[in-house]
C-alpha cells in the first residue's frame, strides 16, 4: 500500500527557491519598506504643507522669509483669503471656483453614463465588428490630446458653442470615453455569465439586466473612473486655456490662478491662498471615495 506524498509548496525546500511573488511580498512588507514609504509620503506632502502655512502668513513675511520660519515667529492672518474671496476682494476667485464645479460635474457624469452603456454592449451583446470597434476605441487612448484641440475648436466655432460650458463638457467627455469604456468593460467581463443567463431566464432584457443587475455591481469601477476624471478635469489647464481662454464667464479656477501668476507674479500671498483652496476639493473627493479606488483599479486584472 502506497500513500501519495503531499504536494510541495513554493516555500518547501523540496520545491526549490521561493517564487518571485513571495520574495517581492516579503521585501515590500519589511520594516525598511515601511520606513521608505513613510519618507516618500512626508516628502510628497511637505510642499502642500508649506503652501498651507504660507497662505496664512502676512505678505511681507512671505516675501522675505521661507515658510519654515513661521514656527520661530508664528504670525497668522486671514487677509490673504479675504483678498481673493468676498465681495470686496481684489481678485475674486469665488466665481471661478463655482465655474470649476459646473465644469467638473457634467464632465464626469456624461462620459460615465455613455461609457457604462457602451461597455455593456461590448461585454454582453454580440454584433458584427464588435472586436474591431473595441480595438479602435482602445487604440484611441494613445492619441495625444494636443492633436485634437484645433479640430475640436474649429467644430465648436462652427456650431456657435465657443464661450460656453458646452465646449468644455464635450471636450472632456470625448477625451475620457476611451479609458472609461475600457475600464468598465474589463469590470463587466468579470461578472459571472450564469448571473446574466439567470436574469434572461427570468425574462429580463438588456435594459433590465443593465439597470437591475449590472449597474449595482459597477459601483467600484464607476467610483474609480469618477475620481480619475474629476481630478483630471479639476486640475486641467490646457483644455480650459484653449476652449475657455477668451472669456472669464466659463473659466475654471486653474485658469484664474495661471492669469494671477502672470499678472501678479510677486503677489505670493494671493497665489498661496488661491492655490490651496483649489486643491481642497480634489483631496476631499479622493478621501471620500478612496475605498472604491483600489477596487476599481483592480477590476478585470485577476481571475478567480
Amino acid at each position: 500500500m502506497t500513500t501519495a506524498a503531499p504536494p510541495a509548496t513554493a516555500t518547501d525546500p523540496a520545491a526549490g527557491k521561493p517564487s518571485a511573488a513571495e520574495v517581492a511580498k516579503k521585501r515590500l512588507s519589511s520594516p525598511w519598506a515601511s520606513v521608505a514609504v513613510i519618507i516618500i509620503a512626508v516628502l510628497w506632502t511637505l510642499p502642500t504643507f508649506g503652501l498651507l502655512v504660507s497662505s496664512f502668513r502676512p505678505e511681507m513675511a512671505i516675501k522675505r522669509t521661507g515658510w519654515w520660519t513661521f514656527f520661530t515667529d508664528p504670525v497668522v492672518t486671514m487677509e490673504n483669503y479675504k483678498s481673493v474671496f468676498g465681495e470686496s476682494a481684489s481678485v475674486n476667485l469665488a466665481e471661478y471656483f463655482v465655474n470649476s464645479l459646473v465644469i467638473c460635474i457634467p464632465s464626469v457624469l456624461i462620459p460615465m453614463a455613455l461609457a457604462a452603456l457602451a461597455a455593456y454592449a461590448f461585454a454582453w451583446i454580440d454584433f458584427r465588428g464588435k472586436n474591431m470597434l473595441f480595438l479602435a476605441i482602445f487604440a484611441l487612448q494613445i492619441v495625444p490630446l494636443q492633436v485634437t484641440l484645433l479640430p475640436l475648436l474649429k467644430l465648436f466655432v462652427q456650431w456657435d458653442l465657443s464661450g460656453t460650458f458646452w465646449t468644455l463638457w464635450l471636450a472632456h467627455s470625448t477625451f475620457a470615453l476611451p479609458l472609461a469604456i475600457y475600464l468598465l468593460h474589463n469590470f463587466m467581463r468579470e461578472v459571472p455569465a450564469g448571473l446574466i443567463e439567470a436574469a434572461r431566464v427570468d425574462g429580463a432584457g438588456h435594459v433590465a439586466i443593465f439597470f437591475r443587475v449590472m449597474l449595482p455591481l459597477l459601483t467600484p469601477a464607476l467610483a474609480a473612473f469618477g475620481i480619475f476624471q474629476f481630478l483630471w478635469v479639476w486640475n486641467d489647464l490646457l483644455v480650459a486655456l484653449v476652449f475657455a481662454g477668451g472669456g472669464n464667464e466659463v473659466a475654471p479656477i486653474t485658469l484664474a490662478l495661471a492669469n494671477l501668476s502672470g499678472t501678479r507674479g510677486t503677489a505670493w500671498q494671493l497665489l498661496s491662498a488661491g492655490a490651496f483652496v483649489s486643491i481642497v476639493v480634489p483631496v476631499t473627493v479622493f478621501l471620500l471615495l478612496q475605498r472604491y479606488f483600489v477596487r476599481g483599479l483592480m477590476a478585470g486584472s485577476v481571475k478567480g
